[in-house]
């Protein structure tokens, strides 16, 4: 029986690593995580009985341990805060840690999840961004497996299986182009929240349909990338593929370009993680080549989607750069999303917070967090209304 703790359960990532969950009897939950949705990790709790839950907040955290004792769920204790994420993540006899939670709060869980010899199915972006020269060596010292969850980053992971002794030339991450390709800046001023939340391909939660709006989520991708394949940021590119068939692909010294398909479904990457190296069957939709009329690329517009360009700025830079651009976007989707602020201020803010930035080379887990404190408050004093 393989153990599995999910960090940001009620999340897009944490509902389908459940779906996949039902699907497999020799898969059992450990313990479960969220920040507020109370309602659903109730009904989480009482279908797959995990030994702990966690809720961030900790008024609703009385309010869930309060539900289930009273519908009578004896085994299942509840923790809150960072306290209670850790517990979790470092749970006795769990195998794997899927690492789900949204923003820089999966830092401190992941960290403590590597040094108890947990593997890790890696879904949070902002933890490999921002604290990759901490996470990489320790994935390194403790021996675990850090499996890829996005589809972008499986993808590639599953073209190099096997092909470790062979050099990589290149790495070409794909994206959809979100709701707005094809756009100038001038059409994307009058944007609003319910507009960019309207992904042509895929179905996510709130901050990453924002992120692949203004193309800002690539530009994560391609930081995260550059950590977990070990490689120089210049020999990784962006391709737009509308059709969101080709989640990416590596490009090797002879020429040789392999590239891994399949329709817009995040349950086969999760499932690949959790089974690796194992294939297994996956129910519901598959690809099916007669049907598709087309598989087309494009240049990324840098210009009109200035966030992919930071992020490859922020990257070269290096350092707390890194946390500074993850933060200041952060941020300002946030505040686009509470519509306080407009689609194109986005890019201008994580700007203005990168140019303003005095870069620490290799900043410790205590200033990243710090840093992350400071380009909030810089953020909410200059825009607040």
């Amino acid at each position: 029986m393989k153990e599995i703790v999910i960090l940001g359960s009620t999340g897009s990532i944490g509902t389908q690593t459940l779906e996949v969950i039902r699907n497999n009897s020799d898969m059992h939950v450990k313990a479960i995580a969220a920040g507020n949705s109370t309602d659903l990790l109730f009904e989480q709790a009482h279908e797959f009985m995990p030994e702990l839950v966690c809720v961030y907040n900790k008024d609703k955290a009385h309010k869930l341990e309060k539900q289930i004792k009273d519908a009578g769920l004896k085994n299942i204790s509840v923790v809150s805060g960072m306290n209670g994420l850790i517990e979790c993540a470092t749970v006795s006899s769990a195998d794997i840690v899927v690492a789900a939670v949204s923003g820089m709060i999966g830092i401190k869980p992941v960290i403590e999840a590597i040094k108890s010899g947990k593997d890790i199915a890696f879904a949070n972006k902002e933890t490999l961004v921002t604290a990759g020269h901490i996470i990489m060596p320790l994935v390194k010292k403790y021996g675990i497996k850090l499996l890829p969850v996005d589809s972008e980053h499986s993808a590639i992971f599953q073209c190099i299986n096997g092909e470790h002794d062979n050099k990589l030339a290149k790495i070409i991450i794909t994206a959809s182009g979100g709701p707005f390709r094809g756009m100038k800046r001038e059409e994307l001023k009058g944007i609003k929240p319910e507009d960019a939340l309207k992904h042509p391909n895929w179905s996510m939660g709130k901050k990453i349909t924002i992120d692949s709006a203004t193309m800002v989520n690539k530009g994560l991708e391609v930081i995260e990338a550059k950590w977990l394949f070990n490689t120089e940021l210049d020999n990784i590119e962006v391709v737009i593929q509308p059709q969101s068939i080709i989640h990416s692909m590596v490009e090797f010294e002879d020429g040789a370009v392999m590239a891994q398909l399949g329709i817009p479904d995040m349950k086969l990457p999760i499932q690949y993680a959790l089974c690796y190296p194992e294939r297994r069957t996956l129910k519901g939709e598959h690809l099916d080549f007669y049907k598709i009329s087309q598989i087309t690329f494009e240049k990324p517009d840098i210009k009109t989607f200035e966030g992919l360009n930071l992020a490859y700025e922020a990257g070269r830079t290096g350092g707390s750069m890194l946390t500074v651009f993850n933060a200041a976007n952060e941020k300002a989707v946030a505040m686009f999303l509470e519509n306080k602020i407009g689609f194109l201020d986005i890019s201008k803010i994580i700007k203005e917070c990168m140019y303003t930035h005095e870069n620490i080379a290799n900043p410790s887990l205590n200033d990243i967090l710090e840093i992350e404190k400071d380009v909030y408050k810089f953020i909410e004093n200059r825009y607040a209304k």
